[in-house]
């Protein structure tokens, strides 16, 4: 199986700032997501499966968690199940992004 790719936070903020054209998706759950987010499209990990057809596979697919292990396994999942070579895990999940780009963030 095809090893994750990832990007670093900083590297989102760059994608976000220069506008540049990708999807991000939040893994985590509702509950989670309501306390925090960075503007992704929510599909819990227990649904990402069936959910797939909502993850374009024509541009860059950021894929995060709160820590970057649940997203991890999302991608690994729609790689094998679905041959996506488009995904990237965001190392450190919603927590680096809080404690690096935008400390005002409440996570948990």
């Amino acid at each position: 199986m095809a090893a994750v790719k990832s990007v670093t936070v900083h590297q989102l903020k760059e994608m976000i700032d220069a506008g540049t054209d990708f999807q991000l998706i939040d893994v985590r759950e509702p509950v989670e997501f309501e306390i925090a987010h960075i503007n992704g499209l929510l599909i819990p990990l227990a649904s990402v499966l069936e959910r797939a057809e909502e993850i374009t596979k024509d541009k860059m697919v950021v894929v995060h968690c709160r820590s970057g292990k649940r997203s991890e396994t999302a991608i690994k999942a729609l790689q094998q199940h679905l041959g996506y070579d488009n995904l990237y895990n965001l190392e450190g999940g919603i927590m680096a992004w809080a404690a690096q780009i935008d400390p005002s963030l409440q996570v948990s």
